[in-house]
């Protein structure tokens, strides 16, 4: 998008007209067709998401987050109660439709709600999850609420500049890469360099579509395989408007 310029030719930036200060997400559920997300609760969601993080065996997947992985459901509910339940970050429960289950979490954090600025993160799917289109209609469903249900303007992604699968996700999804942050801070006694994405209300059109025709189950053979890549579906059309 071009930039205006005063009237000393000085670049100011285009200009924003009926702009309403986004809503606060704390609350929302948010239906699919695989997955609900709903607000974290310890006493409906912290057994299963207990069981669902215990198939990690190798509790890889706490690698690059700053805390976990938790060896008791006790600790778990100690970290929901401690850590979850506030405004911000605001937490979600990701259920599986098909079992009833809940089976992963993420949050909105960060919420600028006077600027429509919010960042997703937060973000531990289960191995019940991961690799599967559960996981995609969830951030999926995330995204559509934060654009067209609360009227943000931009949407972040950062994580830990060498956790790569996440790197990876974020594109796939549509974020744009914008940067590494280095020594952003420190976690489990060591250094975190960040790298930060978005995506914008703007090319959140072009992502929905890319979104709702890779989900859609003609995109699916009978084995359950993906016939259109999401990548394939987004990329080029994000690429032409930025």
């Amino acid at each position: 998008m071009s930039e205006f310029k005063n009237d000393l030719g000085q670049p100011i930036g285009f200009p924003i007209t009926g702009w309403q200060r986004s809503e606060h997400p704390h609350g929302a559920i948010m239906q699919g067709s695989l997955c609900r997300l709903e607000p974290i609760d310890v006493e409906r969601h912290a057994a299963d998401l207990f069981v669902a993080f215990s198939q990690d065996r190798e509790a890889g997947n706490w690698t690059y987050l700053a805390y976990g992985p938790f060896q008791s459901e006790a600790e778990l509910r100690d970290w929901i109660l401690n850590s979850c339940v506030g405004d911000d970050p605001c937490f979600f429960s990701v259920i599986d439709l098909a079992s009833g289950k809940a089976v992963g979490v993420a949050s909105y954090l960060r919420i600028d709600s006077a600027n429509g600025v919010i960042e997703v993160g937060h973000i531990h799917f289960s191995p019940l999850m991961q690799g599967k289109p559960i996981s995609t209609e969830a951030m999926y469903l995330m995204m559509r609420e934060v654009f067209d249900g609360l009227g943000y303007r931009r949407y972040e992604w950062k994580c830990d500049a060498l956790n790569q699968p996440s790197c990876n996700a974020a594109r796939r999804l549509g974020f744009m890469f914008e940067g590494k942050f280095r020594q952003a801070f420190m976690y489990k006694g060591r250094n975190r360099d960040t790298a930060w994405f978005s995506i914008l209300d703007r090319e959140w059109p072009l992502a929905k579509a890319a979104f709702e025709r890779w989900l859609a189950p003609a995109n699916f053979g009978e084995d359950g395989s993906q016939i259109e890549r999401l990548a394939a579906l987004m990329q080029p059309s994000l690429d032409s408007i930025r």
